[in-house]
């Protein structure tokens, strides 16, 4: 997901806080006049939204047959608030998720080790990367399976951090779950365990070809694309390949990151807020003239488009493999409460520096390559089998050569 990390923190989450600490004669005093207070027209009417919402909750603290757990009725109303958006992207984080959220973006947590991609036409969620020597590999699961069920809870775009947070837990201990494979549904018992995530992989694919793989923009993978880039070249690298594929995106300031390197103090994209605002989000200087070519695929999505949109209008490289994946939008997240609970949710599309719209459309490749059907083949790094990687590499001996 394409995200904006600048986290601000906020008291309290929408109105929803603030009108559940008012008793129902808060109300009343307003709608009796029995006591005079002053407050705005949009104040008001913001009260009258949630009358009905602090009416059940009053019904529920005098009437229920056992205490309630407030605090829990307080998470799950926050869920349902973004939940109504409708909006896959948009959720609400109880503060042990959000612990978590921040955990898994460190590299480091407790789970089975799958990366996994929905799909907003069908709210299907395919698993895209099996971690080496992960539990879910020793189990079996193979890129490209639904993950169909995790423990009591259907998987679907809406579900999904429901799931992924069920999924973790203690290393040592077990979960239940389902994967579709082509039309089988698969029980599984999988044991957890800690997880290292690597965001980046490198390699020379001979004497002069360079491969850099980008799992997520997550982490510090801006940086290490940096470290990673030099390295190749003082192993004598004359042209690079980049393989987005299967990449979800992640935070904006890794892939500024990576484009500092190729765009010379230029537009990488801009936002469009609601009000038809834009936000211009721009290079700094340090341009390096280098034969490029960027494989992208059907799971390749936000950052992954951003910055392959980026490359792609100016020239900077060759686009090579099939239409992207179409997620031009960009979510904000943020800390919430004073328990530090967490909200995401879409504030902006975003547009190509020469204002190609990538929401719903993707990015169409110069070269298409379409991978064979049938049964996924995870690759290895580096093996030209790959027919996509083996256009790259024939692609960007071509522009060496030139």
């Amino acid at each position: 997901m394409l995200q904006n990390k600048n986290k601000r923190i906020i008291s309290f989450i929408a109105l929803i806080v603030m009108v559940f600490v008012f008793s129902s004669g808060f109300f009343s005093s307003i709608f009796n006049n029995e006591e005079q207070i002053t407050i705005s027209k949009e104040q008001y009417e913001e009260l009258i939204r949630f009358e009905e919402l602090n009416e059940i909750y009053n019904i529920i603290k005098k009437n229920y047959y056992i205490e309630p757990d407030y605090e829990k009725m307080m998470h799950q109303a926050a869920k349902g608030l973004l939940s109504g958006l409708e909006d896959p992207y948009s959720f609400y984080y109880t503060p042990e998720e959000f612990e978590k959220y921040w955990e898994e973006d460190s590299g480091e947590y407790a789970g089975i080790g799958i990366q996994i991609l929905g799909n907003p036409d069908d709210l299907t969620c395919r698993i895209t990367r099996v971690f080496k020597g992960s539990p879910s590999e020793k189990a079996g699961i193979k890129k490209g399976d639904l993950l169909w069920k995790a423990g009591d809870i259907d998987v679907n775009m809406h579900t999904l951090n429901d799931a992924v947070d069920f999924i973790r837990g203690e290393p040592g201990t077990y979960v239940d779950i389902k994967i579709k494979r082509n039309k089988e549904i698969i029980d599984l018992k999988v044991m957890r365990d800690n997880i290292h995530i690597n965001w980046i992989e490198n390699m020379m694919l001979d004497d002069k070809i360079g491969l850099i793989q980008l799992f997520e923009f997550s982490g510090e993978s801006g940086k290490e694309f940096k470290k990673d880039f030099d390295d190749l070249k003082s192993k004598g690298m004359e042209g690079l390949i980049i393989d987005l594929r299967d990449n979800p995106g992640g935070w904006v300031n890794n892939a500024l990151g990576i484009a500092d390197l190729f765009i010379d103090n230029d537009v990488l994209c801009y936002f469009e807020f609601r009000d038809g605002s834009r936000q211009y989000i721009r290079t700094q200087d340090g341009k390096i003239d280098f034969p490029i070519v960027v494989l992208i695929n059907e799971n390749s999505a936000s950052a992954s488009e951003l910055l392959s949109g980026a490359f792609q209008d100016y020239g900077i490289a060759k686009i090579v493999g099939t239409v992207s994946y179409g997620k031009g939008i960009a979510q904000d997240v943020m800390t919430v409460g004073k328990d530090h609970a967490g909200i995401q949710y879409t504030s902006a599309q975003y547009f190509t520096p020469k204002g190609r719209q990538v929401h719903k459309l993707g990015i169409t490749p110069d070269i298409i390559v379409e991978m064979p059907e049938g049964e996924v083949i995870d690759y290895d790094l580096g093996d030209l089998n790959d027919p996509q990687l083996k256009e790259a590499y024939n692609t960007i001996l071509g522009m060496i050569k030139k």
